[in-house]
């Protein structure tokens, strides 16, 4: 399926300067159906922003029939510009990622759903995704009712509540209050040889999500951190693991908004045990 991009310059009350954020859509072109309409799926970047790598992994979803919106997360301090994968651009991002409100993490989101959703080609049913930093964004976008899942690939800082200015970063304590229970699917894609999230932090991920009863995927696999990024990955992308798992990414988003199952009824059934 071919696509298209655009962009849209969206203000932002989070902004001290008046910046918009630049949200970056990847959508169908289908110019012999105009009145198609598609699931959206907002596609979180690393700390480098919006870089070729990340376009590349949102246009290989928007092209299998999705409108994927990409939000350009540090409008507060600099352009929609991608940040280079070098030594400066690598402490910028990372500075960028504890300078900036937990609260306008969440904006971001909210404007890239909302923008979604205001799409006449959009059927309103949202997904999220995201990688490294976007790991974690996806997972809390996850907190949105508008948001039918998320699938995050190598999600930094949640195990350490890390995130954001001023250790606000309650991700872990809104999932122990209940705040995704049976309200979509989570899908948690780690690599067992990333030394960003070590073991004890992945575990302690799966352990709260599982005491809360979230519809949970964990997925451990022989990878790297960033094993998903096809440019500067300093080693570490794995082509044939990134296939597969974007794969799986495409099964869950379309049983969870490519199609509409009406509304969720009540928990998971009882298993019979049964050879």
């Amino acid at each position: 399926m071919l696509i298209k991009k655009t962009y849209h310059d969206i203000p932002s009350k989070f902004d001290p300067n008046g910046n918009p954020i630049r949200i970056f859509v990847i959508a169908p072109n289908l110019p012999d159906y105009p009145h198609a309409k598609f699931p959206g799926v907002v596609c979180f970047s690393e700390i480098y922003q919006v870089t070729g790598p990340v376009e590349r992994f949102a246009g290989q979803i928007a092209s299998h029939g999705y409108v994927v919106a990409c939000p350009s997360i540090y409008h507060e301090f600099q352009g929609p510009e991608a940040i280079p994968y070098d030594a400066e651009g690598t402490d910028r991002g990372n500075k960028y990622k504890i300078e900036k409100e937990v609260a306008a993490y969440d904006e971001d989101a909210t404007l890239a759903i909302d923008l979604l959703t205001s799409f006449p080609n959009c059927t309103g049913r949202i997904a999220a995704t995201g990688m490294c930093l976007g790991g974690h964004l996806a997972f809390r976008a996850a907190f949105n009712p508008r948001v039918l899942s998320a699938v995050c690939f190598f999600a930094t800082d949640i195990h350490s509540a890390s995130l954001g200015k001023g250790k606000h970063d309650d991700t872990l304590a809104k999932v122990q209050r209940g705040d995704l229970t049976a309200k979509g699917e989570v899908v948690m894609v780690f690599g067992k040889q990333d030394t960003h999230v070590p073991r004890e932090g992945r575990d302690l991920i799966r352990k709260t999500l599982e005491d809360a009863n979230v519809t949970t995927t964990f997925l451990e696999v022989q990878a790297q951190h960033a094993f998903i990024r096809d440019e500067s990955s300093k080693g570490r992308w794995d082509a044939a693991l990134t296939r597969s798992l974007f794969s799986f990414m495409l099964e869950v988003f379309e049983r969870t908004v490519g199609r509409d199952l009406g509304p969720r009824a009540g928990g998971p059934a009882h298993i019979e045990h049964v050879c």
